[in-house]
């Protein structure tokens, strides 16, 4: 908690009695989560709940050389009542110590010092790795200083590094740099943690900072939650490093010290040195960064000098014209009554966009799909809930009528349920990042990036990872983790219900027990970072307005840090490009048969324009030859098809929404199977809800409730 002054206080009031503040005396300024991919091991949240439960005012996370886990942290911190205390651990790289690199803890004072930090972050990454590390020059500090605070990374500081050498002269040297340039906000770190050299260290900057007017601070560098959390993460460490754990070469950098200690049991560690503990609180109070979440932002988009709502309204209309002349004779004598379902379904849609403040979203996604279809790129006719926006349609964002289909526009958007839209856009792998490419250039390639996903130690990999470093025979670490289930998702503890042989072997076993309840700890940890397969953001700023960025070994690719969830919450607006072989499969075919086509002097194939009861592709179909055909193509799914027997196109639309553990699980699609063909009564749950008339909404599905815009139309007839 924090009160208008910044100052850190802790609320330790009783039912009886007003509230009292307690002034606390230790604010831990350095702790790392599994997001420091190198060596951290809790989540962000149960940091949160372990510092929570010590009654800690405020915590700082300090991630190596990363933001990935800000937005979980930030609303962890303010959920628990904690400050959150912004920062980053960096390698450094200086002149004074030419190849050998040192670290430097950097907290962040207000937004200047947030968008600061957020640059350094970014710019280590775009220079590519320096010792297989991202890396910080320390010039770049000079350029970045407002709003920072630098903790001197103790022992492993530059500072701390020539204090051990007895160099005086490179200390005056550094000393003076950081007196310069951070006057009042540059910190000697003491940390104690039963490592090597840290006493001595520690004596030697007590030392220093009396002579030089220094202040000094006391971290514990916090990489796990509790003593017993040290051996997994040693296997954690060694995990990354690569080494087994009997390895000698294996590097021992960490000590069982290194837990988020109480308030109480740093004022003893330091009862020697009280300045370092309060310290660590003045820089807590002074430490006061408000990252805006929630809050949507978008590129500006070219209207012609309208308004956007009003030009968005304008080619919306336009689109819908151009339509209805594809799908219906202006002349025939019902046109307006048949056009009238549209006009008054696209006003609907048209005032929910406009007032949600979402048209920009429907106009850039407008842009880049008729830029690839301008160009050539094949592009999918849409799919997921976008498909039920006549917007959509109107805009050719999507190829298929929402009203023929009876698809809701509410499951796409809906005013009581504010979320951003989401098209999900399909389009041919081999061309799809030449749209990515033409985005970049269209609104400027530091305002658009791919987003990061961070892989985990799943189930199985955790068991390999684990069974290798801690030296036992491939042989028997795969027997083990061929028992789990290779289902999607699956967990040691969903894999020990699944599976017998688990709980039967972890009894028996001792070897096993250990691994496995190594395991359990080390689950679902972050292991690496890699790349989105189809998201991508645009900024009206740069990136970096937003969300650092992280890059390969080489610089190059550069993803957001925060993952999907993350960077929408951070204001970034999320668009799906993703990439479809089956596309690539029909532009081939598509290609090869115009060559005949043209050379016998017909005309060459509009896709757009395939007759969807075409009876020859339905007999191929019957005969399950889908192999290559998108969502049809599995043995299951082949299975499926030769029993249910489709023969127009709502059956192929069935097959897909059947084929799922739902319906494969309840039994309703035997029921479906049954009643198409006429082996069992169609019959509808009219009489349980007290006469009430569904059958206009389930008849098209043998009244089975097979599809969400069925729920949402039940609903709607129960709630009258």
């Amino acid at each position: 908690m924090a009160n208008s002054m910044g100052e850190v206080m802790t609320d330790i009031s009783t039912e009886a009695e007003p509230s009292v503040y307690v002034q606390p005396k230790f604010i831990h300024l350095r702790v790392h989560s599994d997001f420091s991919m190198c060596d951290g091991l809790k989540k962000v949240k149960a940091i949160i709940a372990k510092a929570a439960e010590l009654n800690m005012p405020a915590i700082a996370l300090t991630d190596q050389t990363n933001l990935c886990g800000l937005v979980k942290y930030y609303h962890a911190a303010h959920g628990a009542g904690l400050k959150p205390i912004i920062g980053c651990d960096f390698w450094v790289k200086s002149e004074e110590l030419e190849d050998e690199l040192s670290r430097i803890v950097v907290l962040t004072t207000n937004n200047v010092g947030y968008k600061n930090i957020t640059e350094l972050i970014s710019k280590a990454y775009l220079r590519g790795h320096v010792q297989n590390k991202a890396v910080i020059d320390k010039s770049w500090l000079v350029e970045y200083k407002e709003g920072l605070i630098l903790l001197s990374g103790g022992r492993e500081g530059d500072i701390g590094k020539a204090l051990l050498k007895g160099n005086t002269e490179l200390v005056a040297e550094m000393v003076s740099f950081y007196q310069q340039h951070f006057d009042r906000c540059f910190f000697l770190e003491l940390v104690r943690t039963g490592r090597e050299n840290e006493e001595n260290y520690i004596h030697l900057a007590v030392e220093l900072a009396e002579q030089k007017n220094l202040p000094v601070v006391a971290t514990n560098e916090v990489m796990f939650l509790e003593p017993d959390n040290f051996d997994a993460h040693e296997i954690r460490v060694a995990i990354h490093d690569g080494f087994t754990l009997d390895d000698k070469r294996r590097p021992k950098r960490y000590s069982s010290e290194q837990y988020l200690r109480s308030e109480a049991e740093m004022c003893e560690l330091f009862s020697d040195i009280p300045e370092a503990l309060a310290n660590s609180v003045e820089i807590a109070k002074r430490c006061n960064v408000t990252v805006t979440l929630g809050e949507y932002v978008l590129p500006d988009f070219p209207t012609e000098g309208l308004e956007i709502n009003d030009f968005f309204i304008k080619v919306s209309e336009e689109g819908l014209e151009k339509r209805l002349d594809q799908l219906f004779d202006r002349n025939a004598e019902d046109f307006a009554q048949i056009r009238a379902p549209y006009d008054e379904r696209l006003k609907i849609e048209l005032e929910v966009v406009n007032n949600m403040g979402f048209p920009g979203y429907f106009l850039i996604v407008m842009e880049f799909i008729q830029w690839s279809k301008d160009n050539n790129i094949p592009v999918g006719p849409g799919r997921g809930s976008g498909a039920g926006s006549l917007i959509a349609y109107s805009l050719d964002i999507t190829d298929l009528d929402p009203l023929e289909y009876d698809l809701l526009f509410e499951r796409f958007l809906n005013p009581e349920r504010v979320s951003m839209p989401d098209f999900d856009i399909d389009f041919c792998m081999d061309r799809r990042d030449e749209v990515i490419d033409h985005v970049a250039e269209l609104y400027g390639r530091d305002a658009v990036s791919q987003i990061i996903t961070f892989g985990t130690m799943a189930a199985k990999a955790v068991i390999r990872d684990v069974g290798r470093v801690l030296g036992h025979p491939y042989g028997f670490v795969d027997r083990i983790s061929k028992l789990i289930p290779p289902t999607p998702g699956m967990t040691l503890a969903k894999a020990f219900e699944e599976e017998p042989k688990l709980p039967e072997i972890y009894a028996q076993d001792p070897e096993v027990k250990d691994l496995i309840d190594m395991c359990r700890i080390l689950e679902g940890t972050t292991r690496n970072a890699g790349k989105h397969a189809g998201g991508v953001v645009i900024s009206p700023t740069t990136i970096t307005d937003f969300s650092p960025l992280y890059c390969d070994d080489e610089g190059k690719n550069p993803v957001t840090q925060f993952d999907k969830n993350d960077v929408e919450d951070a204001g970034l607006v999320k668009f799906d490009f993703l990439g479809l072989r089956t596309l690539t499969i029909l532009q081939w075919a598509i290609e090869m048969a115009d060559v005949k086509l043209l050379k016998a002097g017909k005309e060459p194939i509009d896709i757009t324009k395939i007759d969807l009861e075409d009876r020859a592709s339905f007999k191929v179909l019957l005969a399950s030859k889908t192999t290559a055909v998108f969502q049809l193509e599995s043995s299951g799914m082949k299975s499926l098809i030769e029993k249910l027997k489709p023969d127009c196109f709502e059956d192929i639309i069935a097959l897909v929404a059947l084929f799922r553990p739902g319906p494969l699980q309840s039994g309703m699609v035997d029921n479906f199977i049954e009643r198409k063909h006429g082996r069992e009564e169609v019959s509808y749950p009219d009489e349980t809800w007290q006469h009430i008339d569904l059958k206009p909404v389930l008849e098209p599905t043998f009244g089975i409730i097979l599809y969400q815009e069925q729920v949402m139309q039940i609903a709607h007839v129960l709630a009258g």
